[in-house]
């Protein structure tokens, strides 16, 4: 059996390749230190904190995110809602 042949229009074109529906290229951010990348082109990238970043860890991530005027696209994720009896 043959395997169909790719064919010129698919995949996404170049310039909108891995772009959010928000416009923005996520870039993702695994502590606090990696956010200095991100201060060069804040305007066309937006951070999303890794999946295996701890609870605590994920506050300060956002806490420094908020500082440098960041965007998130996941900042609560990990928060855990206290309730009060």
């Amino acid at each position: 059996m043959k395997q169909k042949i790719v064919k010129k229009s698919y995949g996404s074109n170049k310039k909108t390749k891995r772009m959010l529906p928000s416009g923005f290229q996520k870039f993702l951010v695994h502590n606090v230190k990696e956010f200095e990348v991100l201060l060069m082109c804040s305007k066309s990238y937006c951070a999303g904190i890794s999946h295996n970043v701890s609870s605590k860890n994920h506050k300060a991530t956002v806490e420094r995110a908020v500082q440098l005027a960041i965007r998130i696209t996941n900042p609560n994720v990990r928060l855990c809602s206290e309730e009060n009896e």
